[in-house]
């Protein structure tokens, strides 16, 4: 049988006086994941585990099996993964943010945006470049230890070799403290390891302000990357191999090095596709038909579309709904035809192989507050042996009124590929 994962990130939200008191989905026009609700299995699960927050880290590695209170060890590590670095204990990984923080009288001092306005990947290279620099010669001591990577637009791993006791230190993750004085949210705890990242921070601004790059930003009207912020550390998960629990081997398909990460962690492959962006501009034909492709060589497929959580965080409820839209009409349109074609039902034709599709954002990302939410998300499963008798839309209040309520949220990855299964 073959399986199917589509994940909009960050899709579920809270009614919005500006939807008329709609949510995202509910506003949306999809019909074919209406159909697949309608046709299949409805519920929530619970993807936040109790003492975690809601981050897409924790939220994409519990809803794929694996418990965050048994595997998880940090955000950073995982983002790591993607880029082939798994340096072992006790080098600690950090998630290192350009962002834009306020500089005029009214917002000064604000996080204003963590992705410092979506800045491209070889603006987001010089300036990490020129960073590590900085550091270097600024803060020849503190530096000593550091690399610096980077990744996709805005993001970027930063490792330390130090052993400081990082674990004791609280960060922050910037989009979560969007409009708020970001002085009042550096690392916290251990002196040490938190005086080190702190002054990191607080530097990063002498060489990031000026910088020839973001006047060019300024002048196209655009959101100059004017602090470094880090935040996130670990050290290198152990995770077993998806296929040795499950059986299945899997692929990933996603814009994100979060998910990449978790990934080749888990022994999937991470596939190539051109085109494909975190936002609204991100090619979803094509990656309709990778994962269409994808199906010919492996047992299950993540499909991952990052646009509806970048429209959340940036409180654009218009392009969160267009982009759900995008993913019904682009992605699940082809997507289920193919299913339906290609591998049959079983439950009609016993030579059939079969498929199953799962439908869920990892996790709330409200349009109102721009943050995560943990609020168990909404799924639906359709598919060989997936009926329900009650037929519900696709959306957050039809799924709270199921009776399906998946909690631990890494038990729905049983669920999904076993539940109802002959023999």
């Amino acid at each position: 049988m073959k399986h199917v994962i589509v994940i909009p990130d960050g899709g579920a939200d809270l009614p919005l006086p500006e939807l008329d008191g709609l949510t995202p989905f509910q506003a949306a026009d999809t019909p074919v994941l209406d159909k697949i609700a309608r046709e299949g299995r409805v519920g929530t699960a619970a993807t936040t585990p109790e003492g975690f927050g809601a981050g897409s880290d924790v939220c994409t590695m519990d809803l794929l099996g694996y418990d965050p209170a048994r595997y998880h060890t940090g955000r950073a590590p995982l983002e790591a993964a993607a880029l082939g670095l798994m340096p072992p204990p006790p080098a600690t990984i950090f998630r290192l943010n350009l962002v834009t923080v306020g500089e005029d009288s009214d917002d000064a001092g604000q996080m204003l945006d963590h992705s410092a306005g979506a800045i491209t990947d070889s603006e987001a290279r010089v300036l990490l470049k020129d960073l590590l620099a900085h550091w270097q010669r600024s803060q020849p001591d503190l530096a000593a230890t550091l690399s610096l990577t980077p990744g996709e637009s805005y993001r970027s791993v930063l490792i330390d070799t130090a052993e400081l006791g990082y674990d004791a230190v609280e960060t922050t993750p910037p989009h979560e403290i969007p409009g708020l004085p970001w002085a009042n949210h550096l690392p916290a705890g251990a002196k040490p390891a938190a005086e080190k990242l702190t002054a990191l921070i607080e530097s990063s601004a002498e060489v990031l302000t000026d910088h020839e790059v973001n006047w060019a930003r300024r002048d196209a009207d655009l959101r100059p990357a004017n602090l470094a912020w880090i935040w996130g550390q670990g050290t290198t998960p152990q995770l077993p191999s998806f296929e040795s629990r499950f059986g299945l081997r899997g692929a990933m398909l996603t814009s994100v090095d979060l998910l990449r990460g978790i990934a080749r962690l888990i022994g999937w492959d991470v596939l190539d596709c051109p085109g494909l962006t975190s936002y609204h501009d991100t090619d979803y034909d094509a990656q309709a038909r990778a994962t269409i492709e994808a199906l010919s060589d492996y047992d299950l497929v993540v499909c991952h579309v990052e646009a509806p959580d970048e429209a959340s965080h940036q409180a654009d409820f218009e392009t969160k709904v267009a982009s759900l839209e995008a993913i019904d009409s682009r992605i699940l349109t082809p997507l289920v035809a193919h299913l339906e074609s290609t591998y049959g039902d079983p439950e009609v034709n016993d030579e059939d192989e079969g498929w199953r599709l799962l439908v869920l954002p990892d996790h709330y990302t409200l349009c109102s507050t721009r943050k995560h939410d943990p609020t168990p998300v909404p799924f639906a499963i359709r598919g060989a042996w997936m009926r329900s008798v009650v037929e519900r839309p696709f959306t957050e209040a039809a799924a709270n009124e199921s009776d399906l309520h998946i909690d631990p949220g890494h038990d729905l990855m049983e669920y999904f590929l076993r539940s109802g299964l002959r023999g």
